[in-house]
């Protein structure tokens, strides 16, 4: 009996800290990720990526040199800021998340999201954590900080809760592909599956990283995020 209640706790604090996480980046969650494609649209458009094959590359390059990097590393350092109850740390990744992106459609892409992440948290999943952010910073919050943050106040892991983001971060640019006409379903999902490693390489890479680490040279999704502010037809905010 005592090994059934010692299980039992085991498995009840292991779903205390993923459920919070299932529930944030599901798509039912109002973020509204599923209006941007990040610079995916005009790259489809370009003929940049037309078919599985370069998909699979063209998101590699953001996981392994660009903007999942990037992002990993803020959500990093925003949860052990939050962690520390560090107030002065928090508001110096929130204002460095925000002034490095990009591209204006990039900075909108991620403190859309960020704001109104913030916005459903404060609302329906309070924490000190996101009360402490806002304290110290009232400026735009970038989605990677705001997730962090809030994964450190509901005792969230870092490490699942990097690996859940890059899930998260792959699924809605394989969507946004999906919905562009170059794959269909499958090839989506076999591209979700072939990446599943690197996906925790850089979950694992930005779990011990400072924000010394962040830098990036996916030029190419950056000019894309660029050109997109004016194509001619969009279907997408990014």
């Amino acid at each position: 009996m005592g090994m059934i209640t010692s299980t039992t706790t085991i498995t009840s604090m292991a779903e205390a800290v993923s459920l919070p996480l299932l529930a944030w980046l599901s798509p039912a969650f109002p973020v509204g990720a599923f209006a941007y494609s990040h610079g995916l649209e005009w790259a489809v458009e370009a003929g940049d990526v037309h078919d599985a094959a370069t998909c699979r590359g063209w998101i590699e390059d953001l996981l392994a040199v660009g903007s999942g990097r990037n992002d990993a590393v803020l959500l990093a350092a925003a949860w052990r800021a939050a962690t520390a109850g560090d107030a002065a740390g928090m508001r110096d990744v929130a204002e460095l998340a925000a002034a490095m992106q990009p591209s204006a459609e990039r900075r909108l892409e991620t403190t859309a999201q960020g704001n109104a992440f913030i916005t459903a948290v404060r609302g329906a999943w309070p924490t000190e954590a996101v009360e402490q952010l806002k304290s110290a910073w009232d400026g735009d919050v970038a989605y990677p900080v705001a997730l962090g943050t809030a994964a450190a106040g509901h005792g969230c892991g870092l490490r699942a809760t990097l690996e859940a983001f890059m899930l998260a971060f792959v699924s809605n640019i394989v969507s946004a592909v999906v919905r562009l006409g170059p794959i269909g379903q499958t090839d989506g999902q076999r591209i979700l599956a072939a990446l599943l490693p690197q996906m925790r390489d850089t979950a694992a890479f930005a779990e011990a990283s400072t924000l010394d680490d962040l830098g990036a040279a996916a030029f190419r999704s950056d000019i894309a995020s660029m050109r997109h502010e004016t194509q001619y037809t969009r279907l997408f905010r990014s």
